[in-house]
C-alpha cells in the first residue's frame, strides 16, 4: 500500500500581507501534487520577538520597497488586494476562532480563514475588532454566541499559544512559513520553489 504524502504545513498571521497572497494559491498548488495544506495561524509578533527582527514595513527604505513589492506581487498573481487603513493589527479573535472551527470541520475553518483574509486585505475591515469577526462568522452561518464563548476558553487560548511556540521551535521567524517534507520555505515568493520541490521530490 502506497504511503500517504505528507501535508504542506503553513504557518501564517491574518495580518501578514504575504500570508494573504500565499493563502490564495497554496491549496491549489498542493492539490496539483496530491497534497493537502495544513493551515496553522500564529501570532507573528511572538516570532519577531524571538528572532529580534522588526516589522518589515517599519524598516527605513526596505519598508517602502516592501509595500510596493506586495502590491506588485498581488498584481502578478492576479489577486485582489488593497493595503488596509489600519496596519499592523492583532488578529487574536480570528486565529483562536480558526482553531475552534478546525476542531469541528476543517473545510469550514478554511472558508473562514479565506473570509477573514479577504475582509482585511480586500475590503479594509478591521479584523482586530471582535464585532467585525463576528459579522464574518454570521455571514458563514456560524453561531456568533458559540464562537464568542469558544474563543474565550482557556483551551482555545492555549492552543494558539502552543501553535505559535511550536512554529518558532521549527524555525519560523516570519510569515508565511511552509514546511514541505521537512524542508522550510519562507515567503509567498517561494511558491515556485515549493512547486518544483513537489514536482521533483526535492532538489
Amino acid at each position: 500500500m502506497r504511503a500517504a504524502k505528507q501535508p504542506i504545513e503553513i504557518w501564517f498571521d491574518f495580518s501578514s500581507p504575504y500570508s494573504y497572497l500565499a493563502s490564495e494559491r497554496i491549496d491549489e498548488l498542493a492539490a496539483k501534487y496530491d497534497r493537502r495544506g495544513k493551515w496553522r495561524p500564529i501570532m507573528l509578533g511572538a516570532a519577531f520577538k524571538a528572532s529580534g527582527l522588526p516589522l518589515l514595513l517599519t524598516v527605513p527604505l526596505k519598508g517602502e520597497y516592501s509595500k510596493r513589492d506586495i502590491e506588485r506581487s498581488a498584481r502578478f498573481l492576479g489577486i485582489s488586494y488593497k493595503f488596509p487603513s489600519k496596519f499592523p493589527l492583532a488578529s487574536l479573535a480570528a486565529a483562536r476562532g480558526y482553531y475552534w472551527l478546525h476542531g469541528q470541520d476543517c473545510n469550514r475553518a478554511r472558508v473562514f480563514a479565506h473570509a477573514v483574509f479577504r475582509a482585511y486585505w480586500v475590503d479594509d475591515r478591521d479584523i482586530s475588532e471582535l464585532p467585525v469577526v463576528l459579522d464574518i462568522v454570521a455571514g458563514l452561518g456560524i453561531d456568533r454566541d458559540a464562537f464568542t464563548a469558544a474563543i474565550a476558553t482557556p483551551e482555545i487560548k492555549d492552543r494558539l499559544k502552543q501553535e505559535t511556540d511550536a512554529a518558532i521551535a521549527k524555525g519560523m521567524f516570519g510569515a508565511p512559513y511552509f514546511m514541505v517534507d521537512g524542508e522550510p520555505f519562507w515567503g509567498a515568493d517561494r511558491l515556485p520553489q515549493i512547486e518544483k520541490w513537489l514536482a521533483t521530490g526535492g532538489f
